[in-house]
């Protein structure tokens, strides 16, 4: 997950990217002896003891961090010759930093605390276990159901029983509307009761209410693995929910245990392949490379990834460097002993989606066109070809805050990134049944249609509930959503010309 030495030499000095810096800028020490000079003229003026007065310090750490922001957007922002000449640095940082965003940027945020954001990007919350669906119960009420998508392995959802089609309908027995569900939804990520009716089969049972302890969890991506029997025919299908190597006391270990899933595909001799991304909103560059190389049919070191494009200032930067120079803005795939696609039989891969599916999983997708047939089952992606990097301070007291912006373009080995509108399906169907069979079963709507088009037959559900439209979405509050996090490798003399 960490960025190499080099692109420390791309940050502005007194930044950290992936992994912190400590260097100061001469514009910190020269902010450092100007606010000096001002105290020490007003004790001199006055005895007043106006630097008690809370506006002014207000105004000085706005202007503080305002100016760390300017100064990292000023040389990163892929838009950096569109941001306004003269800002007001007297705001408070996220209003700030939402007035330099350009027009068409949907995705660069900042956050308050860089300690979270980075661990959020690695897929570590607090949190009560499961990811979910905001549905109206019916058209033209404003209370909601919360219905259940998945539940995280040995989380405390799973513990208590909760499982994947439940609805939720109170949290701490207040009925969950179209008015208060975002004040409710942040209950959940501390200890809460829910009201919740289970659903069994085909049928939801009784309400019940219980009480759930959210905690500090890891979720893992490889959510599941499987080889289905398809008319003889052997059909690998896995679940991966978000783009992460491993965190920071086990680097590594997420992409080794996706090395340890594709192996499993080839020794059983998969003739097919189902990849579900639909709770897929993005993650780590690095580990989308790693996955589209255990995919690809033909590829291997010497095979064009992605193309990067940064704006000027960067790009000469890295071109100017005799370390990097041209080649560092091309990746290459990897090398795969278990690489499975020259024995997919038809040539394609089938890719499952969601409306929140994002960034790195639509990366995948654009990166395999040019080499397989990539056959999209689901609903439109979000349409994400740019990527992003963390850029924050450490241990610097006065500024605790985490910036994710916009800093490039990815385009496949083609030359392709026009999927800004996202990628439209060959089969459009939306996920939006009440009845959710689990994950895997081969009436769950969206793998039947993958079944269906493998074999010849018929789904096994057809139609779909057109009048649940979800107005909101889990993942929709989750930081690593919507994120590529470019995860590049630098040598060390590189610095901001």
């Amino acid at each position: 997950m960490y960025p190499s030495r080099a692109l420390k030499r791309l940050l502005p000095k007194g930044t950290a990217f992936a992994r912190p810096l400590l260097m100061k800028t001469p514009l910190f020490y020269a902010q450092r002896r100007f606010l000096a000079l001002i105290l020490l003229s007003t004790l001199v003026i006055t005895s007043c003891r106006e630097d008690d007065d809370p506006d002014k310090k207000a105004n000085e750490e706005y202007v503080y961090v305002n100016s760390w922001i300017k100064e990292n957007m000023d040389f990163w922002y892929y838009w950096n010759d569109q941001l306004p000449a003269s800002p007001d640095k007297n705001v408070e940082p996220p209003d700030f930093f939402e007035s330099l965003l350009h027009n068409e940027d949907r995705f660069s945020f900042m956050a308050a605390d860089y300690i979270a954001l980075l661990n959020s990007l690695q897929g570590i919350s607090h949190e009560p276990g499961y990811e979910f669906v905001l549905y109206l119960e019916a058209p033209g009420s404003s209370n909601v159901l919360l219905q259940i998508l998945y539940v995280k392995p040995a989380s405390p959802a799973e513990t208590v029983g909760l499982k994947r089609g439940d609805v939720i309908t109170h949290i701490n027995s207040q009925q969950i509307t179209t008015h208060n569900y975002q004040e409710l939804l942040a209950d959940l990520a501390e200890p809460h009761t829910v009201m919740y009716r289970a659903l069994n089969g085909e049928d939801f049972e009784e309400a019940k209410t219980l009480s759930v302890s959210p905690v500090q969890y890891a979720e893992n991506p490889n959510y599941m693995s499987t080889v289905l029997d398809v008319n003889g025919k052997k059909v690998g299908y896995f679940i991966y929910n978000f783009f992460a190597s491993g965190t920071q006391t086990q680097p590594g270990a997420y992409d080794a245990e996706t090395d340890a899933i594709f192996a499993e595909f080839k020794s059983q001799g998969i003739e097919e392949l189902i990849l579900d991304l639909r709770f897929n909103s993005g993650g780590s560059e690095s580990s989308a490379r790693h996955l589209a190389s255990l995919i690809g049919s033909g590829v291997d070191n010497s095979t064009v990834f992605l193309k990067r494009e940064y704006n000027a200032l960067v790009e000469q930067a890295i071109l100017n460097d005799k370390d990097l120079g041209p080649s560092f803005l091309v990746s290459h795939f990897e090398t795969k002993e278990n690489n499975i696609g020259n024995q997919l039989t038809s040539g394609k891969v089938y890719i499952l989606t969601g409306s929140r599916t994002a960034s790195a999983s639509e990366l995948v997708i654009n990166a395999l066109k040019p080499f397989m047939e990539v056959f999209i089952i689901g609903e439109t992606t979000v349409g994400k070809n740019m990527g992003s990097i963390s850029i924050y301070e450490e241990n610097d007291p006065k500024n605790t805050w985490g910036l994710q912006p916009i800093v490039v373009k990815v385009l496949n080995s083609a030359g392709q990134a026009d999927y800004s509108n996202g990628f439209t399906p060959d089969i459009l169907r939306p996920d939006n049944e009440l009845i959710l069979y689990p994950l895997g079963d081969s009436r769950e709507p969206l793998l039947s249609a993958a079944i269906a088009e493998i074999s010849g037959m018929n789904p096994a559900r057809l139609g779909y509930s057109a009048n649940r439209e979800p107005f909101a979405h889990s993942l929709d509050y989750k930081k690593r959503s919507f994120r590529l996090m470019m995860n590049n490798v630098l040598t060390e003399e590189l610095q901001p010309r």
